[in-house]
């Protein structure tokens, strides 16, 4: 069973690309905050090195209650992914957390490294994919050849990873995270950036919830508390988690018992304490000293493991060819 009541997304792109814009733009127009509240850009850039250097560093998770058309709320989680190579390890972590991903694309640029590279995942991860074509007020943009750049891309990677994914049925908008506006049509641009939130709930399936089976929870993020101590956070799978609920948690070579102190859930640009997260929640369990990225938290009487997240190990290729350069086998001032 899917619930409809939720949307995981990630957002993924090429540094520089406007993921941290176009969240704040969903931030500013969803009504749930102060003006004194979002008074800098790039909110989510909160560390002081991503403000230093003006990129994402860290994966965030956000959470948007949004009323669609119909009038059913749903709340969104959104997670703001690295778009740095070098914080590629950090990308596929979270994306084991979401159904989808917004595959945002620069309307000038087009699909850089970066983008081959977190758009292969997520198609191995069986994320949905929905592609934004961002900064279309970008002087020289070419938004429509960037699009079927995008789509050819998506193709190519669906084959490579063994998906049946038909291109021309990937939904796709055109936006403006700067200017707060996301349209389908170009001729016909928008004032706000809520057909892009429309367009998730649309094409984006809700998470499976299996309720009836064991608690099952894999730990994508280590959050750190001077007061509690480590915080666990990840999706849960299966089943529910409460306050004061023993857990088992199964380590890379090991199985302990532990009891979770405080169940928190992320709502707006923060966590609120909750009395319980089901499965399809991103939730964050406090009371778990000694956690580790990749351990499953399970139930204590039934447990059972989850696969172990695995990352791509850093390297470096080098190639070692003849001297094809013009000047190849001459000498240069006599030498």
């Amino acid at each position: 069973m899917r619930r409809d009541d939720l949307r995981n997304i990630a957002i993924i792109a090429h540094v520089d690309h406007g993921k941290t814009t176009l969240v704040d733009a969903l931030l500013r127009q969803s009504g749930q905050f102060r003006e004194t509240q979002l008074a800098q850009d790039c909110l989510l850039d909160s560390g002081d090195l991503e403000r230093e250097r003006g990129i994402t560093i860290l994966a965030k998770n956000i959470a948007l209650p949004f009323r669609d058309a119909s009038g059913r709320e749903v709340k969104v989680n959104i997670i703001d992914t690295p778009g740095h190579a070098d914080f590629g390890g950090e990308v596929e972590r979270v994306l084991s957390m979401a159904d989808g991903a917004l595959i945002l694309v620069d309307a000038f640029e087009g699909p850089r490294p970066q983008t081959r590279f977190v758009l292969g995942k997520a198609l191995e991860a069986g994320l949905q994919p929905v592609v934004v074509v961002n900064k279309i007020d970008r002087p020289g943009c070419r938004p429509e050849d960037v699009l079927l750049e995008t789509l050819d891309l998506i193709h190519e990677l669906a084959e490579a990873t063994g998906r049946e994914i038909d291109a021309a049925d990937v939904p796709y908008i055109f936006a403006s995270g700067q200017a707060g506006f996301a349209t389908h049509d170009l001729d016909e641009p928008t004032n706000t950036i809520h057909p892009l939130l429309e367009m998730v709930i649309e094409h984006v399936p809700g998470p499976e919830a299996e309720l009836d089976e064991p608690l099952a929870m894999a730990v994508t993020t280590i959050a750190y508390s001077e007061y509690v101590g480590r915080i666990a956070i990840g999706r849960v799978r299966a089943g529910s988690v409460k306050p004061g609920q023993p857990v088992a948690i199964m380590g890379r070579d090991e199985t302990r018992r532990g009891k979770v102190e405080s169940v928190e859930l992320f709502d707006k640009l923060g966590r609120a304490t909750a009395a319980e997260a089901t499965a399809g929640d991103i939730a964050a369990l406090v009371g778990l000293p000694g956690i580790e990225i990749g351990d499953t938290i399970a139930d204590a009487e039934r447990p059972v493991a989850l696969p172990r997240l695995t990352v791509d190990e850093p390297t470096l290729s080098m190639q070692f060819t003849i001297n094809s350069s013009p000047l190849a086998g001459r000498t240069i001032g006599g030498v």
